[in-house]
């Protein structure tokens, strides 16, 4: 079989094949953050979803070549920069180090390439040129370089090739400055921005003036000059099909005259408890603040991958709490295989990475991949209690494990993960029992359940687990 996975461009799920002659190197672009705040769970669906396409094309056997872009120039960074009063990098290089710390706990792996727009001022420059001398951008009175939806559409390219465009129907709006635009127009959208005054210290010279690039232009020269003019997959939220990517693909397609990208991956919205995240609803939340609340990375990972990412997700802290008891019935299962196999190698099975891998290939079919996961659980721990599993069979069902996990990434419950306070109760409890002191060591124990931990006397030591 076959990794299948459903293109934006044709609105069909597809057989993937890379653009490589040898069918072995995939370029992979995703837009990344922009870094004017901490990420939210709505970005972090859309992070969390990439990672899974990569872990997935690298389990197919690919060699993957991952660029996530860093947006550190465009509007709303600017305007906090003023407010603040600091520097453009002092701004933007606190939120890129907190987005890259962020990455890390939620079990992603760090792209291969992560491009900052400031510094690409140059090859941006160069794409813009190539588009004003193809006849498809044109310089505004006040020194802005726009793109023409008309002139590119005269062209005979096609304008609206995401999603259907109704050109007619549609407000037609001159041009437009803003990076983000109303979703029902149709406006010739700005490549360069004259410098303002408002800009402050945030400009670089061009050959239309002072001024600084619009966000569109910036993921098309950053692709281009890490993939090449034609790319394998480009990744994103369904947010910015239109009009971040539809015109990121007109001014690419516009200026080299070849197609941009082979596959449009889009992941869906996010809600919270039912409802849009908004922070006047109280129900905006960064990992950050999940964290404070006692939920880890590994637990946010797994509840983030329980839907297909062409579903609308309903975030809830009931999903949580289910994460959680779900994470601790994988972790046991695990920790009863390697006991039993005494910490031996072996090839790994079958059972669990056929039905796994048959999920994956059907568009990222995660709710059937996880249902084989658990499926395994349940046999493996019945077979454990029946002593029916060997030693041999117990190294092979880890090795299945791993060759899964690498495509799941949940991994496993570290003691970093075991708060500091936490370690400290189950130590004095150690020291109680060492004492006499049951009763203390009993009320401890308690102490432990009541904060969501359980503590258990093995051979080789009591152990903490979440419950």
């Amino acid at each position: 079989m076959a990794l299948k996975l459903f293109n934006t461009l044709s609105r069909s799920v597809r057989e993937f094949t890379p653009l490589d002659p040898a069918g072995k190197k995939v370029g992979l672009y995703c837009c990344g953050p922009t870094v004017y705040d901490y990420a939210h769970i709505g970005n972090w669906r859309t992070f969390v979803f990439a990672d899974l396409v990569r872990r997935a094309l690298e389990f197919s056997g690919y060699e993957v070549q991952h660029v996530m872009n860093i947006t550190d120039v465009e509007d709303k960074i600017i305007k906090r920069v003023r407010e603040q009063k600091t520097t453009l990098p002092e701004f933007t290089g606190k939120f890129e180090a907190a987005f890259l710390d962020d990455l890390k706990a939620l079990g992603c792996r760090e792209p291969h390439q992560k491009p900052r727009a400031t510094a690409h001022i140059a090859e941006i420059i160069a794409l813009i040129e190539k588009l004003v001398a193809r006849g498809v951008a044109y310089q505004a009175a006040d020194g802005s370089v726009y793109f023409s939806i008309e002139k590119y559409r005269g062209c005979g390219c096609c304008y609206g090739q995401l999603l259907k465009l109704n050109l007619d129907e549609m407000r037609a709006g001159e041009r437009v400055a803003s990076d983000e635009y109303e979703k029902e127009s149709v406006a010739d959208f700005a490549l360069w921005k004259a410098y303002g005054s408002e800009d402050g210290e945030v400009a670089w010279d061009s050959p239309w003036g002072k001024g600084r690039p619009g966000w569109h232009i910036e993921c098309s020269a950053m692709s281009i000059k890490a993939l090449g003019e034609t790319f394998d997959l480009h990744l994103g939220g369904e947010d910015l099909k239109f009009p971040h990517h539809e015109d990121e693909i007109a001014q690419s397609e516009g200026a080299t005259g070849k197609p941009f990208v082979k596959f449009w991956l889009h992941g869906a919205h996010l809600l919270v408890e039912g409802k849009k995240m908004s922070k006047s609803l109280g129900n905006f939340f960064t990992l950050r603040d999940l964290q404070a609340k006692g939920f880890t990375g590994r637990e946010v990972r797994f509840l983030l991958l329980s839907s297909h990412y062409r579903e609308t997700f309903n975030f809830t802290f009931d999903g949580l709490a289910g994460a959680r008891t779900s994470l601790a019935r994988i972790d046991e299962c695990l920790a009863k295989l390697r006991e039993l196999s005494g910490g031996g190698g072996g090839d790994a099975n079958s059972g669990l990475l056929g039905a796994f891998q048959t999920a994956l290939e059907e568009d990222l079919n995660i709710s059937a991949a996880w249902a084989a996961v658990f499926e395994w659980v349940r046999e493996t721990n019945k077979r454990i209690a029946e002593n029916s599993l060997s030693r041999p069979d117990a190294a092979a069902a880890l090795a299945g494990w791993e060759k899964v996990d690498s495509v799941l990434g949940i991994g496993v419950v570290t003691e970093a993960e075991v708060p500091a306070e936490i370690s400290a109760l189950a130590e004095a409890r150690t020291t109680a029992k060492k004492a006499k002191d049951f009763k203390r060591a009993d009320a401890l124990r308690d102490d432990l359940k009541s904060q969501g931990w359980l503590i258990e006397d093995t051979a080789k030591g009591p152990k903490l687990k979440k419950h």
